[in-house]
């Protein structure tokens, strides 16, 4: 795309939009899918990828297998994951027609992009998100949401004030199995709703804490963004294995990395954590050396208005010491089968165990279940980008809209603060705060950010 500005006002100026929250224009939305196997060029959404690691590339290739995309834009910090990506749209295109830059206010500035997906680290996600809801850009944002809850509420305002199409990457809404544990819940066929019991892989401890010079071909001082900053430490940014992931600079962990899809379903379920004051006690195992400082093991204890209680559990990835509050063996006892993740929903006429690897259900009959046209049914969606699309188009709702995506990521939240403080706490949906505890409120606020990056 051809620009009559310098690089430097460019980039002055859309900075100057991100920081002092001056939207770009709104673009005109493509006319609807024609029929056949491809769309005609006139009718394909126009999309853009900002973060091109691992994650970043396979949601992208999910982007490049639906017939009325056509992605023209790929940003990262990273040289190597750049080219990467360019080269994988370019070859589905046919064509060397992809644009690449690292600095992602290039690729808003786009007038002709519709759609972005955001993979970048944890700390860009809520500022890089505003900046396109602002830019008139639908998103696909991969999760977690943000590093604090009042991140998570200026994203939230953001997508809402701008109408913009939001899909969050808890993509396990989009799978049958999913669904159908969260259908049988909702309609009683366990019976009463008692307990649910949630779990996830924990992060790892270790890394190295040594200072060395970032590796060539990667922006080091745009990857850190609104992070403070620290020297490069090996492994901070690698493709696999990589310490950031685990580190509270720019990240929660994955108390909110890998615990925000288990949650997720817990609150697809159930209404009960809306419903009422919200009681949380956690404790956690958080290291004090090494590059990752967030929890290697936790139990949160949740209890809703309505007596709900949920347990959440951070399972063994690395560390080895076996603890009560990283045990899974009474649950792998009951459900017969315990992975990496899970949630399960004790009813008080049986318990349904949902993962990606399948569902259990006591009693087994459960499986077979039909429901009838006055039962409660779940939004459908068998392939979380195709849904964004559709909903593109069509201007509704996605299977996880910004609403849905908060109330998720809140848990997680809720449960990084409440191990931290190693104490009862109270949440107040309705305000959104804490009761009585100005400690925790402060925990909710956002966190100092390097200028000129601001939210």
């Amino acid at each position: 795309m051809k620009s009559t500005l310098s690089r430097r006002v460019f980039l002055r100026r859309s900075a100057q939009c991100l920081v002092l929250g001056i939207g770009l224009p709104q673009v005109a939305r493509n006319s609807v899918l024609g029929r056949g196997a491809e769309a005609s060029p006139a009718n394909r959404i126009l999309a853009g990828c900002i973060g091109t690691g691992p994650q970043g590339q396979g949601v992208m290739r999910s982007f490049l297998a639906q017939p009325d995309v056509r992605i023209v834009a790929i940003c990262d910090v990273k040289d190597e994951q750049q080219q990467q990506a360019r080269d994988a749209v370019n070859k589905r295109n046919g064509d060397a027609g992809c644009a690449v830059c690292r600095d992602f206010r290039e690729l808003l500035a786009r007038p002709d992009i519709e759609v972005v997906l955001v993979a970048t680290p944890d700390h860009w996600h809520v500022p890089i998100a505003i900046a396109a809801a602002r830019a008139g850009k639908d998103m696909y944002l991969e999760k977690p949401m943000g590093l604090s809850i009042a991140e998570d509420q200026k994203l939230r305002t953001a997508i809402q004030e701008h109408r913009r199409v939001f899909q969050f990457g808890t993509q396990q809404r989009s799978s049958d199995q999913f669904r159908l544990a969260c259908e049988l819940v909702r309609n009683g066929r366990i019976g009463a709703l008692r307990e649910i019991n949630v779990w996830c892989a924990a992060s790892q401890p270790g890394g190295s804490d040594r200072p060395i010079p970032a590796p060539p071909g990667i922006d080091y001082d745009l990857w850190l963004g609104p992070a403070p900053y620290t020297p490069y430490t090996e492994g901070k940014c690698a493709a696999n294995n990589k310490t950031w992931w685990f580190n509270y600079d720019y990240a929660l962990g994955f108390v909110a990395g890998w615990g925000v899809h288990p949650l997720d379903i817990a609150l697809w379920a159930t209404d009960a954590f809306r419903q009422g004051t919200l009681e949380v006690e956690g404790r956690a195992v958080i290291p004090t050396q090494g590059a990752c400082n967030t929890a290697v093991a936790w139990e949160v204890v949740f209890r809703c208005a309505n007596g709900v209680k949920m347990t959440y559990k951070g399972n063994r990835n690395g560390f080895t010491e076996s603890l009560p509050m990283n045990d899974l063996s009474a649950w792998a006892s009951r459900y017969g089968r315990i992975v990496d993740h899970g949630t399960a929903f004790e009813g008080s006429e049986g318990w349904i165990l949902v993962d990606r690897s399948g569902i259990r259900t006591r009693p087994e009959r459960l499986i077979e279940e039909k429901f009838g046209s006055d039962d409660v049914r779940l939004a459908r969606s068998s392939n979380h980008v195709r849904n964004l699309l559709d909903n593109v188009r069509s201007r509704g709702r996605t299977i996880c809209p910004v609403e849905e995506a908060f109330e998720a990521d809140l848990l997680c939240h809720l449960s990084d603060i409440a191990t931290r403080l190693e104490r009862p706490l109270k949440w107040d949906p309705i305000r959104e705060s804490f009761v009585d505890d100005a400690e925790a409120n402060r925990r909710l606020g956002l966190r100092p950010m390097r200028p000129p990056w601001q939210v």
